[in-house]
C-alpha cells in the first residue's frame, strides 16, 4: 500500500518523498484513514513504529482542508516530556514544509514570555507539556475555544509521571465536538477509564502486542559484578567502539557520577536529566544526534521521545525498577526496521528486576559473558531462580559436594557470536 492510497494530499506525499518513505507502516495504514473520516482514534504501538506520523499526517491535512480562525490554535498535541514534544514539533515541520501551517512547542524549562509573544502571533498548532499548558491558559495567553483537536501521546506515561489529572483539567476546558486521538504503548485499565471520558465511539488500533519488544533489538545480558560495572562498560566500548550510545542509569546522581568516569577515560560523554537546563538537554542531545558527543548517559526522562537516527547500541548500565521502562528504554534502537542492540550490565542484586522484565516481554534474555568480568554471584536465569525460591535439592547437593555451576552464557567480545 502507497500513501497516495490513504487519501493523503500532493503537499504531503511531496514531503514525505522527501524523506525517502514510500509506504506507510502498519501503525500509519490503520490509523490516518479514520482519523481523515473525523473519527476518535485510541491506538497502541511499539515505539520506533512511525506513530508519530500517523497522528501528524492527517492532522495536517484536516487542518489545512478545514475552516476557522486562523490566529487561534485548532490543534492540541499534549506529550509527558519536552523532549517528545520538541521531536513532535519537529515532525509536524518536516511533513507540513510545503503547507502554510505553523505550529509550536510549549513546555517547562524555559522562559515564558517568548511562549506568550508566539501564541499571540498566531499558530495553527500547539505540542505543549500538561504544566506549562496550563499555566499559559492560566495567564489567558491561549485560548482553548478554537480547539477542534486534541492528540495525547504516550497517554500511558502521563499517568505513570501524575499528569492525568492535569489531563482532566485540560478536557475540561476543551470544546465538546472535538475529534480526540489518544497514543500508548500500552492501555492500562487506568488508561482504558481515561479513555472512556475523553473518546467517543474511538476506533482502536493494536497493531504490536502488548509490553513486546522489537524484533530488530538484539538484547543481551552481561552478568558483572556491581562494583565492576564502570570498568564492563569501558571494556565494552573498547571492544565494539562507543559511538552514538545510549547509557540508562536509574537516578540523576548515578548519571552525573558515570560521566566523570568516562570523560576522565576520554571518552566525550555527557548526562541528561531532569536536574540539567532545557538548554543544557537541548545542546547536548543536538550534539549527541551529530556525532559531538559519543555517549549520552541519561535516565528515564529519555527513554521516550527521543528519535535518533540509526543508534546502534542502548545500554543498560542499571536495569529499571519499572518493567515496563526496559521496553521504552530499549525502543530506542532498531527503530524503522532497522537493526539495533540492547545490552544490559546486570549484578546479582538485580536479578528480581531482571526476570521481571522477562516475565512481561515473554522472553528469556540470553546471558552472555563479558572475558575478565565474570561475576563472584551468577545472574540466575528465571528457571534457575524458581527452583532456588523452592529449595531446589540438586542445587543443594552440588553445594554440598563443592561443585557450582558457571555463570551460563557465551564470551562476549562486543559482538555476540552468531
Amino acid at each position: 500500500m502507497s500513501f497516495e492510497k490513504l487519501g493523503l494530499e500532493k503537499s504531503l506525499l511531496k514531503a514525505l518523498a522527501d524523506q525517502g518513505y514510500t509506504e506507510p507502516t502498519p501503525i500509519q495504514q490503520s490509523t490516518i484513514v479514520p482519523v481523515l473520516e473525523g473519527k476518535d482514534v485510541m491506538a497502541t504501538a511499539q515505539t520506533g513504529t512511525g506513530k508519530t506520523a500517523a497522528f501528524t499526517l492527517p492532522l495536517l491535512q484536516l487542518l489545512q482542508q478545514a475552516s476557522g480562525d486562523r490566529s487561534k490554535p485548532r490543534a492540541l498535541i499534549v506529550t509527558p516530556t519536552r523532549e517528545l514534544a520538541a521531536q513532535v514539533l519537529a515532525s509536524i515541520n518536516t511533513y507540513g514544509k510545503y503547507l502554510p501551517l505553523k505550529a509550536m512547542a510549549v513546555y517547562g524549562g524555559v522562559k515564558i514570555g517568548p511562549q506568550i509573544k508566539s501564541l499571540r502571533q498566531g499558530v495553527d498548532i500547539v505540542v505543549a507539556t500538561p504544566g506549562r499548558l496550563l499555566d499559559l491558559y492560566q495567564q489567558k495567553a491561549i485560548n482553548f475555544k478554537s480547539i477542534q483537536m486534541l492528540i495525547l501521546d504516550e497517554a500511558d506515561r502521563m499517568l505513570d509521571m501524575g499528569f492525568i489529572p492535569d489531563i482532566r483539567r485540560i478536557q475540561s476546558r476543551l470544546p465538546e465536538d472535538k475529534q480526540t486521538l489518544m497514543f500508548s504503548a500500552t492501555f492500562s485499565r487506568d488508561i482504558r477509564d481515561l479513555a472512556k471520558t475523553m473518546l467517543a465511539q474511538p476506533v482502536q488500533v493494536d497493531v504490536a502486542a502488548q509490553n513486546a519488544t522489537a524484533e530488530t533489538v538484539e538484547q543481551s545480558v552481561v552478568p558483572v559484578d556491581k562494583e565492576k560495572k564502570a570498568e564492563a562498560l569501558k571494556r565494552l566500548f573498547e571492544t565494539r567502539g562507543c559511538a552514538q550510545t545510549l547509557v540508562f542509569t536509574r537516578t540523576k546522581h548515578g548519571a552525573n557520577k558515570l560521566v566523570k568516569v568516562l570523560n576522565k577515560s576520554g571518552i566525550q560523554s555527557e548526562a541528561i536529566h531532569g536536574n540539567k537546563s532545557q538548554g543544557h538537554r537541548t545542546r547536548v542531545l543536538e550534539g549527541f544526534k551529530r556525532g559531538k558527543v559519543s555517549v549520552l548517559v541519561a535516565t528515564d526522562i529519555a527513554s521516550r521521545g527521543l528519535d535518533i537516527n540509526e543508534l546502534p547500541l542502548v545500554v543498560n548500565y542499571e536495569l529499571p525498577h519499572v518493567p515496563e521502562d526496559y521496553v521504552h528504554r530499549i525502543g530506542r534502537t532498531g527503530r524503522a526496521g532497522k537493526e539495533g542492540l540492547a545490552v544490559s550490565l546486570v549484578s546479582a542484586d538485580e536479578a528480581k528486576q531482571l526476570h521481571a522484565i522477562e516475565k512481561l516481554t515473554e522472553k528469556d534474555i540470553a546471558r552472555d559473558v563479558l572475558e575478565d568480568f565474570e561475576p563472584s554471584v551468577p545472574v540466575p536465569l528465571r528457571k534457575q531462580s524458581r527452583n532456588q525460591r523452592s529449595g531446589n535439592r540438586s542445587n543443594v547437593e552440588q553445594k554440598r559436594n563443592g561443585r557450582s555451576k558457571k555463570p551460563s552464557g557465551k564470551r562476549f567480545r562486543g559482538r555476540r557470536a552468531a
